[in-house]
């Protein structure tokens, strides 16, 4: 490994960033990148390659194998917050999820909460399916 440091830009806000390495930017090549640094050390730049990079990067870095983090914790964060109720009224009132195949139910709760994920989720006025 090159222990060599090498001069490190990033710039950040809300919406979009760049990366740049010894003057180059290499934004493109990136899908992500987690900076640490500790007491007394030079810090440490861990970047995750964008998927549509091929094999070719030109450039010198210090290279730091990075792993993508385990959805797992974050998932069941997610999925603890979901109120089943809510969950089950704003199904009933999508019937563009519903198909009539096996599983539907199942079928249309996991799409709903992908979508809840993905923040795509509207407020909107649901009324019970049941009626009173």
């Amino acid at each position: 490994m090159d222990d060599q440091l090498r001069q490190v830009r990033i710039t950040a806000d809300q919406a979009t960033g760049s990366v740049a390495l010894d003057g180059r930017n290499i934004s493109k090549h990136v899908s992500g990148y987690s900076l640490s640094q500790r007491a007394g050390q030079p810090a440490e730049l861990v970047l995750l390659l964008s998927p549509l990079v091929k094999d070719e990067f030109d450039g010198l870095a210090r290279v730091v194998v990075g792993e993508a983090p385990d959805p797992g914790p974050a998932a069941a964060a997610f999925l603890s917050a979901i109120d089943a109720g809510e969950l089950e009224r704003h199904v009933l009132a999508r019937h563009d999820l519903m198909d009539g195949g096996p599983n539907e139910l199942t079928r249309a709760m996991l799409r709903l909460l992908q979508e809840w994920a993905s923040g795509m989720w509207q407020p909107q006025e649901v009324n019970d399916a049941v009626p009173q």
